[in-house]
């Protein structure tokens, strides 16, 4: 059964992962959330405009004429086959207008802001959309991509966790139940025609793809099947705050400042794989980008050198196995840049990373060394799984009528699984 649902989220980490784009080298700190909240997931109603805040930097330090577009894509990322015009009206590339250089910091960027949608490009249908930001107005010079989705509510979604009947699954993993309730304006032919994406916080790398309900009547749809339901539980992200470079903060080990730079050495983290389930209040993966030491942390934050080490149990490295820093810091990436490197003189993973100055939510998980591209992230080893973990769920409900050429995002729901669960206690 484990290895059933494991197999389902590498079907669809393939799909999640054919459109991204990397950042390039000298983009930093790219952030797209609904405006007002740092760690909210980016979603916005049909017609609804400037609901949704871009934030970049550029270390350049330069202006260049950045542009973004809207690529509508299907429920599991696929590009759609419509033309722009049939799904955007205006413009289909917008000039980012509102730059600042930075100031009072070391490291000299300059950041970019825009406020999207755009009234001048307006997407007129729902669903997944691709945002991409280039240079120069060449959609070939692309920087970096963001995911983002935009709803037109035509069904009741309900949904609740439960903890898992299965003796495999029982203390590690988070069973969902979802109910759906369409309304005259979905016309189903099939039962197939409704898709649902589950997102645990608010990750598409580790989505749960369901294009069969378990139980189907009429405008009914219920999806309960625990081989297709479950999910592992992790536990509550690691954390460190950033958000001043001259007083060291909690998780700081120590700190060297330099004229032109800031090094910070993150106390050791060991696995707690064995360690007793400990609730605390997290950002699920995310970060924000604040400051102690200025007033905007947008543009007067500083940038600094963070030095992560993670200690393996007995201080062995993991065979045919690599360790990443997994979280929104990286990008929930497999890279490269989320890559961590084995010392075998101290028996411990370490990686050190440019960051801005904020409060970061992480975790480390492991990969297989081949094909760890299109595995799915383990936490079993290196975090453990508690099914009581606090976890943020989002249910997306797409729809595609009979003859249409794109999925269409009709409902969505979210979910808490420390104040949403039912049952198996």
């Amino acid at each position: 059964m484990k290895r059933l649902f494991l197999l389902l989220f590498l079907f669809v980490s393939v799909f999640c992962n054919a459109q991204e784009v990397a950042a390039a080298a000298n983009i930093r700190t790219a952030q797209l959330y609904r405006r007002g909240d740092q760690t909210s997931f980016p979603i916005t109603a049909l017609g609804v405009t400037e609901a949704l805040q871009l934030e970049f930097d550029d270390l350049d330090d330069d202006i260049k004429n950045y542009y973004y577009s809207f690529q509508l894509c299907n429920a599991d990322w696929s590009p759609s086959i419509l033309r722009p015009f049939e799904y955007l009206r205006g413009f289909q590339t917008v000039r980012i207008n509102t730059y600042r250089n930075s100031s009072l910091s070391y490291t000299r960027y300059t950041h970019y802001q825009a406020n999207l949608p755009d009234r001048n490009c307006v997407p007129i249908r729902s669903g997944n959309y691709l945002l991409r930001v280039f240079l120069n107005g060449d959609t070939s010079k692309i920087v970096f991509t963001k995911r983002m989705v935009i709803v037109d509510d035509r069904t009741k979604v309900g949904a609740v966790i439960q903890q898992p009947y299965s003796g495999q699954l029982f203390r590690t993993s988070q069973k969902l139940q979802i109910v759906i309730n369409t309304d005259e304006r979905v016309q189903n032919l099939n039962p197939t025609d409704l898709r649902v994406v589950v997102l645990q916080n608010y990750n598409w790398r580790t989505a749960l793809f369901l294009d069969r309900p378990t139980i189907y009547r009429g405008n009914y749809y219920e999806y309960s099947d625990e081989a297709q339901m479950t999910m592992p539980a992790g536990k509550e992200f690691r954390w460190i705050d950033l958000r001043s470079f001259r007083l060291l903060s909690d998780r700081m080990e120590r700190m060297n400042n330099t004229k032109d730079s800031t090094v910070v050495y993150i106390k050791p983290d060991p696995s707690r794989e064995s360690h007793t389930y400990l609730y605390y209040r997290d950002y699920n993966g995310r970060y924000t980008i604040e400051t102690l030491d200025s007033i905007n942390p947008f543009w007067q934050a500083d940038y600094g050198w963070v030095h992560f080490t993670f200690v393996p149990p007995g201080n062995k490295g993991y065979e045919g196995k690599d360790v990443y820093i997994f979280g929104e810091l990286t990008n929930y990436a497999q890279d490269p840049e989320a890559k961590m490197e084995y010392n075998a003189d101290k028996g411990v993973y370490e990686k050190t990373l440019f960051l801005k100055q904020g409060y970061y939510n992480y975790e480390y998980v492991t990969l297989p060394q081949k094909e760890s591209q299109n595995a799915y992230p383990d936490v079993s080893s290196t975090e453990g799984n508690y099914w009581g973990t606090e976890n943020a769920y989002t249910v997306l409900v797409y729809y595609r009528p009979f003859g249409s050429r794109a999925d269409e995002l009709v409902g969505y729901t979210t979910l808490n699984s420390a104040f949403d669960q039912r049952g198996g206690f």
